[in-house]
């Protein structure tokens, strides 16, 4: 998702390693604020990523949190170390792949050309009361094409990483902020905003 390195082959289906440690971050500060996350029992993480040079960023950091979370994993990528590779999320139905797995929570970093893409999709998927959860840029909340859908669709919270997120092997980091926004399916309530801290 970062915006580093655009135009690689490395990168055509839009794939940058997200930093396991930002993720633990945001999953260490969502668990403080929910006390309904020991009922979670399925997450589905639709763009798992990973290869042989990079762990799964998503499952692996949840291991670090939730040790009891049954996780699946696609990824559009044949070499992914998702289970189920070479799938294309958007044109699935999760129950053509999983027929009897209701995922509680959906969460992973979607290409950004397409996250309202994934996150219709996985809002339509997850259980009532599920959580969909996405790593965006902080701007996405400034697009006009995007700006109906967000008036009726506000994320249930939003957790801002305060310190710019590098997807490079050497430490390096762009100009765009970014942030995990959490829907709440069903839920209107008013957005809440968390500044995230870091050590």
């Amino acid at each position: 998702m970062s915006s580093t390195n655009r135009g690689t082959d490395r990168n055509k289906f839009d794939y940058y390693v997200t930093p396991q440690k930002d993720i633990v971050n945001f999953l260490e500060a969502f668990k403080r604020n929910h006390n309904d996350l020991e009922n979670v029992k399925n997450v589905l993480d639709p763009s798992a990523g990973g290869d042989q040079n990079n762990e799964m960023s998503y499952p692996e950091a949840i291991k670090k949190v939730y040790f009891n979370w049954n996780v699946e994993t696609l990824d559009i990528r044949t070499d992914s170390r998702a289970k189920h590779k070479g799938i294309d999320y958007l044109k699935r139905n999760i129950s053509e792949i999983l027929p009897d797995y209701k995922p509680d929570i959906i969460f992973t970093n979607p290409p950004f050309n397409l996250a309202m893409d994934f996150i219709k999709k996985a809002l339509n998927e997850v259980r009532t009361d599920g959580y969909v959860i996405m790593l965006l840029r902080l701007n996405f909340l400034g697009s006009k094409d995007r700006n109906k859908w967000l008036k009726n669709n506000m994320p249930h919270e939003i957790y801002v990483h305060s310190k710019r997120m590098s997807f490079t092997k050497n430490g390096g980091t762009d100009s765009v902020e970014y942030a995990h926004f959490v829907w709440k399916k069903g839920s209107k309530s008013n957005t809440k905003l968390f500044l995230l801290d870091y050590k």
